[in-house]
């Protein structure tokens, strides 16, 4: 991998790779997992799950397993704490359908994998062989596990359709602008059911205080505070009464920004058995089943175009299967309304209409998984701009240049009323092709022709990522709350060290190690000095996760203002101390400096100790401590241009795909530290390969999972990423560290980049994903 040197260079923290400051422990075994933690008389807990993909619950007999050895409770979804509640994921969107998911299915059981009973033992071991003992009189359903076909039955009584939400996106006239085309092609595209498969699977401990009516919840999740939120309104807290601790985290991508009703459930058992803690692992065999699913789209496309390759209009009908449940709290807009609203990508495009719904089926639930909807609508899009370039007979790459987002337009208002701020799309596809060296590429794909050897291709995609969601630039659903900023407290110590209480959360990210970098530079204090503590609500103030590409913007954004809030107290003490001109002096490697002076004034640890421990010499109007609290919201958010490309080669006897060159360049802003940026985009592309040509959640007609393991689920392996080039466009964003989110941009361009190498390969259009070597034989054939 190479990246920009540029920022190496920079002064102070920001835009150097330094030592993370979490890895001593993770390298070493030392990290501190839910699964680590062991608490007095704690119990474990199995949960029973539903083997239909749709049932009608008629009893549970629950009377053998609760005699079973070391069994301490049986719970089941009719008991009275767990029926009174339900999650009901909210949206102000006027079509959408709310409906509610039960805790522990009771009534009916909606997907296969669905939990219908927990049990709690001395050990998971002997809390299975209980669960065993379960008898639950079953009557089984027709199932629908396609989103595009007729239902048999209805999953809901609300939803007589299974549509949980439609909206359609409208801008200017598509029907006029179609009968001009030059050109019009249309097409039917179908994305793969997959999901994000973290390391670390689900996990939580939950510890009732019945003294105090206090829970305590220990979570895998990338999202405590808004865990912490609903835990205490779902079970009448107050949210004081309410701590949830997300530790070191084992990856997430989305999948751990939900809350589930495991969790639910078990801070219920946590409750009903006061003071015994509780602890459920999960295994992966229950994470494919029942953890969120994602990227299961149908789309129907058409676009009109010029004869120079003008994009001149788009019409779309986008159906997204959302599972049997409307995901809490992100709702069952999630994946249909980004799809919408950025379909249309980094292209120019003013006649623009796209008819997106979500639809319920006998399947786990979807939910958000890095990238949310777009590596789909991105290879909806681009398969469009590769089909009209050859009916044009233009090179993909002139037919792109023609349409992307000029610098010049920004900010640019796309048909769905999002405002683009970045237009540098151009640069970044220009620079991709020279990563994997073009034109020399295009010159060899000529002398194999002649040659009669196999065929290679190159394929290219380009995109945009919005990135750090403010308050007003929300693309997805209309929930009850906005999530466009975070908090940070600062605190320098007597000793003159800081510690900052960040709201952010890390799920193997490198946060620690990035917010300080940036409260090291904007206080003026070594790097080393720096201690970032993250993950408890009961410690930072507000955050409110790690999703949508946001913490870099905005919990960097609210680190930076807290920092230079600290910085201007502890000058504006010295000054006074001194008697020194406040606008002279500067903070500078833990060292107060006079403007001119070759020697320090004091150090920051000596003004310090003076705001702690020696009160009487504080001026007047200045009170004891150094420690400030602030919030940042951008407001709108920030796009990140991106661009990437490929070169790969074709067995035209088995049509096996091999990569033999990767490049992408992304407009990242202000990199903070180039090493976890460029970790961040390579392992983004390697999950977005990993969707492109192996992962496929299946399911059969009946509704069962039929790749429930790591055997029949394929995942890419080191042998299978290719080595990546991976540049930067580094354009500063409108923020106060003018950075761009880049934790997403990796995986929206393998499915568009793959599918239009093997089209320029081999002359075989790929509708359908994944692609498998037997796939592309047959289509050779």
């Amino acid at each position: 991998m190479s990246g920009q040197q540029s920022d190496r260079t920079a002064p102070g923290s920001v835009g150097s790779t330094v030592r993370r400051k979490e890895d001593n422990r993770l390298v070493t075994g030392r990290g501190h997992y839910v699964s680590d933690l062991e608490l007095p008389r704690m119990r474990h807990v199995a949960f029973l799950r539903s083997p239909y993909g749709h049932a009608r619950i008629r009893g549970l007999d629950v009377s053998e397993a609760a005699k079973a050895p070391r069994v301490h409770g049986v719970f089941t979804g009719d008991l009275p704490e767990f029926s009174a509640i339900t999650l009901r994921a909210q949206s102000a969107l006027p079509s959408y359908v709310e409906t509610d998911q039960p805790i522990l299915a009771w009534q009916k059981a909606r997907f296969s994998g669905e939990p219908v009973a927990a049990v709690v033992a001395d050990d998971r071991y002997l809390a299975e062989d209980a669960m065993e003992l379960i008898d639950v009189d079953y009557e089984p359903l027709p199932a629908n596990v396609t989103a595009w076909a007729a239902p048999e039955e209805p999953l809901h009584p609300q939803a007589p359709d299974n549509v949980l939400l439609q909206r359609t996106f409208d801008a200017g006239d598509v029907t006029a602008a179609l009968a001009t085309a030059h050109v019009v092609v249309e097409r039917e595209l179908v994305t793969n059911r997959h999901a994000g498969n973290p390391m670390e699977c689900r996990a939580g401990v939950a510890l009732w205080d019945g003294a105090d009516d206090r829970l305590t919840f220990w979570s895998g999740t990338q999202i405590p505070h808004i865990v912490r939120n609903m835990l205490a309104e779902l079970l009448g807290l107050p949210e004081g009464n309410v701590r949830v601790i997300a530790p070191d985290v084992g990856g997430g991508f989305g999948t751990k920004a939900v809350l589930y009703p495991e969790d639910v459930a078990l801070c219920l058992m946590a409750r009903a058995m006061r003071g015994t803690p509780l602890k459920w692992v999960e295994d992966r065999a229950e994470h494919l089943l029942a953890a969120t699913h994602a990227r299961d789209h149908r789309y129907l496309v058409k676009a009109g175009f010029s004869a120079d390759g003008e994009l001149l209009a788009l019409d779309a009908d986008v159906t997204c299967n959302v599972g049997a449940y409307s995901v809490y709290p992100w709702t069952a807009g999630i994946e249909p309304l980004m799809a919408g609203g950025l379909l249309s990508g980094p292209y120019r495009l003013e006649n623009y209409r796209c008819t997106v719904r979500g639809v319920a089926t006998n399947t786990s639930p979807s939910g958000p998984y890095r990238g949310v909807a777009r590596p789909a609508s991105v290879f909806a899009m681009e398969s469009l701009i590769v089909a009209a370039a050859r009916e044009l007979g233009i090179s993909p790459l002139d037919i792109r240049r023609r349409n992307l987002i000029r610098r010049e337009e920004i900010p640019y208002r796309m048909p769905s009323r999002l405002v683009d701020d970045s237009g540098w799309y151009s640069a970044c596809l220009e620079k991709a092709m020279e990563a994997i060296d073009y034109e020399n590429v295009v010159a060899e794909q000529g002398r194999r022709r002649d040659a009669g050897e196999n065929p290679i291709g190159i394929g290219m995609a380009c995109y945009n990522e919005l990135t750090g969601l403010g308050r007003a630039a929300a693309a997805g659903p209309r929930m009850p709350f906005r999530t466009g900023h975070d908090a940070c407290t600062v605190r320098i110590n007597p000793d003159g060290r800081v510690t900052v209480l960040s709201g952010v959360t890390s799920q193997g990210q490198g946060l620690e190690t990035t917010i300080a970098q940036i409260v090291a530079d904007a206080v003026g204090v070594p790097y080393d000095d720096v201690e970032v503590r993250i993950g408890d609500t009961n410690e930072s103030l507000w955050g409110f996760g790690a999703f949508s590409s946001r913490q870099a913007v905005i919990g960097g954004g609210a680190a930076h203002r807290t920092g230079e809030a600290v910085k201007e107290k502890a000058l504006r003490l010295a000054a006074e101390l001194f008697e020194a001109n406040l606008e002279d002096l500067s903070l500078e490697n833990g060292e107060i400096r006079v403007g001119g002076e070759p020697e320090p004034l004091a150090s920051l640890a000596e003004i310090a100790r003076v705001a702690y421990l020696e009160s009487n010499r504080l001026p007047k109007g200045i009170e004891p401590g150094l420690e400030a609290t602030r919030f940042f919201d951008p407001i709108r958010g920030a796009f990140a241009a991106g661009a990437q490309a490929a070169v790969i080669e074709v067995d035209r006897s088995t049509g096996v795909v091999t990569i033999l060159k990767w490049a992408c360049v992304e407009d990242a802003g202000r990199v903070i530290n180039p090493q976890i940026v460029e970790g961040q985009i390579a392992g983004s592309i390697a999950q977005g390969i990993g969707g492109a040509l192996y992962e496929h959640l299946i399911y059969d007609e009946s509704g069962n999972l039929s790749t429930g393991t790591l055997m029949d689920y394929l995942m890419p392996t080191s042998a299978e990423v290719p080595e990546l080039a991976i540049e930067h466009i580094s354009m500063p964003a409108d923020n106060p560290l003018g950075v761009r989110g880049v934790g997403e941009g990796g995986t929206l361009g393998p499915n568009a980049v793959l599918a239009g190498a093997i089209a320029d390969a081999v002359s075989v259009e790929i509708t359908h994903l994944p692609i498998t070597p037997a796939m592309v034989w047959e289509a050779i054939q």
